[in-house]
């Protein structure tokens, strides 16, 4: 890092520091041949310091992260900034205007083209020009997501814990839970990890809305690690009261549903659990028959269902095992007891 402030450049731009750009950057063109456009607010502060990128929307119909990304880039006071921040609140800017998680060119996930190709498929395409523009001459970044269509996920870090710098800006964000692992190959935390950029991904909430007591949450992550990185020295790295890191796979499951049914669940996302406790139960439209799903050990319900209508094998809810020293420590600050819901 520079002793002095330094221009940040991209392919046909420059924002000098103490400056801020707002622009519209082609990724990609439409069957007529008009630019797809991604928003980007790049601000650069008077002082030298790191450079972070903030993205959402890399699955169109995730909204909570836009709405954290643009009170940072808009509502912020930016006169301070050591460093620059890359604000992209709308990464996939064709799901994003259908409504639809996939880029609708062949139902393409986009976080799965990371770092992209520039003579490839349209998904490696846009993905390459994001890449090498704005995530490439970052020093990290916070990628925000939320759960699929009808279901929700408790506020979360996943994270790459092995990767020093990764580890060092999963713990700064300051959320109870980081779900440890390297991530799928072309994931943008993943690629951009392994490039030397650490990075994380941000689960806050469902689809298709706004949840503001989410928003919030990140936007006081986004103080944490922006004080963390001295981005913000005017700001504290945040502590949540607890915190416990799930590793390995044999800790975490997909509870399925063995009935067609409607569900009636018996707890909400972040809820600590215990061994053979009622999750929920799934019944018939008479209500005279009942399947009972138990929770298998004592664990946090990550992510639950929120479309309440099931066929066999549909997942139910995300849950992850807890030991009992995090069992007592979460039952301490959070004031959860141990009463059977049967």
């Amino acid at each position: 890092m520079s002793d002095q402030p330094e221009p940040f450049t991209y392919d046909g731009g420059r924002v000098e520091p103490g400056e801020t750009q707002q622009l519209r950057y082609a990724v990609s063109e439409t069957y007529l041949g008009d630019p797809v456009r991604i928003p980007v607010t790049i601000i650069n502060g008077p002082r030298p310091g790191p450079t972070a990128f903030l993205s959402a929307a890399i699955h169109g119909d995730e909204l909570n992260g836009i709405e954290v990304v643009r009170e940072v880039a808009q509502e912020w006071n930016h006169t301070d900034v050591c460093g620059a921040i890359v604000c992209l609140p709308v990464l996939n800017v064709q799901g994003f205007t259908a409504q639809e998680r996939y880029l609708p060119i062949y139902e393409r996930d986009l976080n799965r083209a990371f770092p992209g190709k520039q003579n490839s498929t349209s998904s490696n395409r846009i993905a390459h020009s994001i890449y090498h523009n704005f995530i490439a001459p970052c020093d990290f970044g916070l990628d925000f997501h939320t759960s699929t269509r009808g279901r929700t996920n408790m506020f979360h870090v996943r994270a790459d814990m092995d990767d020093e710098g990764a580890a060092r800006l999963a713990r700064a964000f300051g959320t109870n839970l980081i779900m440890a692992g390297e991530g799928s190959s072309g994931m943008l935390r993943r690629e951009a990890t392994e490039d030397g950029i650490p990075t994380i991904t941000l689960e806050m909430g469902e689809a298709h809305r706004f949840e503001r007591e989410l928003i919030d949450h990140a936007l006081d992550g986004v103080r944490s690690v922006f004080a963390e990185y001295g981005i913000y020295q005017q700001e504290t790295v945040r502590w949540p009261g607890w915190r416990t890191v799930i590793e390995g796979w044999s800790e975490k499951t997909w509870l399925r549903a063995d009935a067609g049914g409607i569900v009636e669940m018996r707890h909400e996302r972040g809820d600590l659990v215990h061994d053979g406790e009622t999750i929920c139960r799934i019944t018939n439209p008479f209500k005279s028959d009942a399947t009972v799903v138990e929770a298998p050990f004592t664990g946090l319900l990550v992510g639950v269902l929120e479309n309440p209508v099931v066929y066999p094998g549909n997942p139910l809810c995300h849950f992850v095992k807890i030991e009992e020293m995090q069992e007592r420590i979460i039952e301490e600050r959070t004031g959860q007891t141990h009463e059977s819901t049967a």
